[in-house]
């Protein structure tokens, strides 16, 4: 059994929520971003209220689509005037999206929990520093710096893999593992250095890691984050990130019936009532 922070996720578990909170202005959903005092302990109020297990802060958006590299020293700060905050009001279990190490660091030094690297381990050279320092509990997305080609699957389990070992030369031990197979960071071009490069279709891509999530995940729980993104507006062809709520609940359902563990959100309320009608019809 994996715990996550102080909270127990996979096997037998209920699918958990990590609820979102951006702090960072570039964000690709607008509706996501709070950046004042107020704003920030409604929104954690609301989320927890509403049944999220973790919260999520972000603050540097690594949308693939988008230019909004930020300083690191902006980043850290957006994140720890959100930190404290949250535990001004909150004990929820707090998660730092970031693949750099010094925010985490920093982040981790105010009594954060776990830090969600996109990277998996592989963009800062010196973030294994910090992981080993302070063995956090970690979400492991998969990544390459280079141009990947093959199946999907297949692949993703690799680039998780590699994660792992990285993870485990920090000295992290399993328990305190979760997988991210980056729905919506494999694309054939970006304006960031935050994605995996791809030849093939990046729609299909991201469709067939949904499909084959048991498959993915091994002896590790899988975390799934597909709130809002692009490859529902896609199919949808819906541009503005706000009209894919209803394509973001099919794709969470859809997603436990075939595995997910945790469901990062914008819409924890929302998504609390899919995944509990999900999990009920799960085989």
């Amino acid at each position: 059994m994996s715990r996550i922070a102080n909270v127990c996720v996979g096997g037998k578990n209920p699918v958990r929520i990590m609820g979102i909170l951006n702090t960072s202005p570039e964000s690709f959903y607008k509706k996501s971003i709070h950046t004042s005092k107020t704003e920030i302990k409604n929104s954690i109020k609301e989320m927890e209220n509403d049944g999220a297990d973790f919260i999520d802060v972000g603050g540097m958006s690594t949308a693939p689509y988008l230019s909004t590299l930020v300083s690191e020293k902006t980043e850290s700060k957006r994140i720890l005037d959100a930190v404290k905050i949250i535990q001004d009001v909150s004990n929820i279990p707090i998660s730092v999206d970031t693949c750099r190490a010094k925010p985490a660091r920093d982040a981790l030094e105010h009594g954060v929990e776990i830090i969600n690297d996109i990277s998996g381990l592989k963009y800062d050279k010196k973030m294994k520093d910090v992981i080993l320092d302070f063995s956090p509990s970690l979400i492991l997305c998969a990544f390459d710096t280079k141009t990947v080609s093959g199946n999907p699957v297949s692949l993703t389990k690799k680039l998780l893999q590699e994660s792992i070992k990285l993870a485990k030369k920090s000295h992290v031990s399993s328990e305190k593992i979760v997988l991210d197979p980056s729905v919506g960071f494999f694309r054939k071009e970006g304006k960031g250095p935050f994605f995996t490069k791809i030849k093939s279709d990046w729609v299909k891509r991201d469709l067939k890691v949904i499909q084959n999530l048991n498959s993915i995940k091994g002896d590790y729980p899988i975390l799934v984050s597909v709130s809002n993104k692009s490859f529902l507006g896609e199919i949808l062809q819906k541009a503005d990130p706000s009209d894919r709520l209803i394509g973001s609940l099919a794709a969470e359902a859809i997603s436990v019936i075939n595995g997910a563990d945790i469901i990062r959100t914008h819409n924890v309320n929302l998504t609390k009532e899919v995944l509990t009608i999900a999990s009920k019809l799960k085989k």
